[in-house]
């Protein structure tokens, strides 16, 4: 009898490892299994979708590969929760047709019933994604991605194809995909926001199934090393203020390497897109933010998700079940710097959820290094942590462990660049270029300099100045980085630093 209930008690283990954040305190995941990031229980994962929060509930949806842990025929996974932070994946939402497969795209609230699929009342979630047709691609046509409906009446839970699919056929571009739909409330009428290549086109449509070309933007703009892919479009409001923020991923052609999202800031009137600068911005310098998007539905709060991995390694990366993470969602704002608008991130304050025990330090001289291992007393080395010091001299953040890995997340003064260093973080022989620095510029001019890291089993996301400056990135140790310093060879004074243990059980867990 015992040894029944040890085997069962086995299996409740492995089936709470498996839902990522659904993990107990105390309780080790498996290897590279993050503890707060969503992750599939199995197989391969990219892009989010679909985002749409709806009566109490935060709905993910992902581009999802059920029969292997690489690439393959698109369906759409589904996962739910009540505040971001602890998600549960569902049955697939979306699977392949004989129209295709199921690509990227988003889905909205139609409180209006504009589609005429609500019945008796009940309001319509519909989903609008992309149809790839796999047939059609191999015969060398040109008109083998379009777009599609489906919709669900039961909040999310089941979804029907729309019969009249697709709503909106291919003039003839091989990139024709990832809708990103919302309601333009001032000319009561939905754009959507679409891929077309080297560019972005805007459509309108009273009722999702109709849709009129609007306006292209971005042909002669922006970086322009891949593909344009997964835009989003959406308003700010910055000291009451109006602008417009445009997203676009890329790949490749990342600042650092591989796929990564760039922005427009600018004005935007219902059919043309204007940006009020011409320079080409990065949301996230990391190499490892891709095809982000924001959830739909959620009031003032515009919060976004991204693929944590990239296309240069996404399917070598050495995780066994699954492949890929969600990064944490983030809010996103503006902020004026030189006269120009910016883009910020910043962690969801849901994820204070998480926090466990940890210390804080004033006015810390740091000269050489200052070794926090003995206050950390952190045994799977997650952690948040808040930093703040002058902007007089060049300091790193080392994660480290016994096996001789190092994580280096600092300021390089005389670059003015944030960076992450990846280098020696453990396993990076799966890809040639995977072990690397890499760089972002600092945007904020204050003499102040403000960090917030945020660090799970494989990953590190850089918060600089309340959100400027951006970078994520994975690494994949050979044991749990334990030990944690604070370099300086001039030396700095830290003037605050909030160390915090996280918990993902604790206060997250069921």
């Amino acid at each position: 009898m015992q040894k029944i209930v040890r085997i069962i008690a086995l299996l409740a283990l492995i089936a709470c490892h498996a839902h990522g954040q659904s993990t107990k305190a105390g309780i080790k995941p498996e290897l590279y299994r993050p503890l707060y990031h969503f992750t599939p229980k199995a197989h391969w994962m990219n892009d989010p979708n679909g985002m749409v929060y709806y009566k109490g509930t935060y709905h993910l949806f992902f581009q999802y590969y059920p029969d292997a842990t690489v690439w393959g025929p698109m369906h759409w996974g589904h996962a739910t929760s009540k505040d971001m932070v602890r998600w549960q994946e569902q049955p697939i939402a979306l699977y392949p047709d004989s129209l295709g497969w199921i690509f990227s795209g988003s889905a909205v609230v139609d409180v209006n019933n504009t589609s005429g699929f609500g019945k008796n009342g009940q309001t319509p979630l519909v989903a609008i994604f992309t149809h790839h047709n796999s047939t059609l691609e191999k015969a060398k046509s040109d008109k083998f991605q379009y777009q599609s409906l489906a919709y669900s009446l039961d909040e999310g839970k089941t979804w029907t194809k729309y019969a009249g699919n697709p709503v909106l056929q291919n003039p003839g571009i091989t990139d024709f995909r990832d809708p990103k739909v919302r309601w333009f409330e001032p000319q009561k009428k939905w754009i959507m926001t679409l891929a077309t290549k080297d560019r972005i086109t805007f459509y309108s449509s009273p009722n999702l199934k109709n849709w009129t070309r609007e306006s292209d933007f971005g042909s002669n703009l922006g970086a322009h090393g891949g593909v344009w892919e997964c835009p989003d479009l959406f308003p700010l409001t910055y000291n009451g203020r109006q602008a417009w923020v445009l997203l676009v991923s890329i790949n490749p052609g990342g600042p650092n390497g591989g796929s990564a999202t760039q922005y427009f800031v600018g004005d935007f009137d219902g059919k043309n897109f204007k940006p009020y600068s011409t320079k080409t911005k990065w949301m996230d310098y990391g190499t490892d933010n891709y095809a982000g998007v924001t959830f739909a539905n959620t009031g003032n709060r515009t919060i976004l998700m991204g693929w944590m991995s990239n296309w240069q390694y996404a399917r070598d990366v050495p995780t066994v079940a699954w492949r890929s993470a969600t990064t944490v969602p983030r809010e996103l704002g503006l902020a004026e710097v030189n006269k120009e608008l910016l883009l910020t991130s910043k962690p969801i304050k849901e994820l204070d959820v998480l926090d466990g025990q940890g210390f804080s330090l004033k006015n810390l001289p740091v000269k050489g290094q200052y070794d926090l291992t003995a206050k950390t007393k952190n045994e799977t080395g997650l952690f948040k942590l808040d930093l703040s010091t002058q902007n007089t001299n060049d300091f790193s953040i080392v994660l480290a462990n016994d096996k001789g890995n190092e994580l280096v997340v600092g300021y390089d003064k005389s670059a003015n660049v944030f960076y992450i260093d990846r280098s020696r973080s453990g396993k990076t022989d799966f890809e040639k270029g995977f072990a690397g620095r890499h760089t972002a510029p600092r945007s904020a001019v204050a003499t102040k300099i403000s960090l917030t890291l945020l660090v799970d089993a494989a990953s590190v996301e850089l918060f600089a100045d309340n959100g400027l400056s951006v970078m994520t990135d994975i690494f994949f140790p050979e044991k749990d980085m334990t030990r944690l310093s604070v370099k300086s060879a001039k030396g700095v004074t830290i003037s605050s630093m909030n160390y915090t243990k996280i918990t993902a059980g604790s206060k997250a867990g069921q």
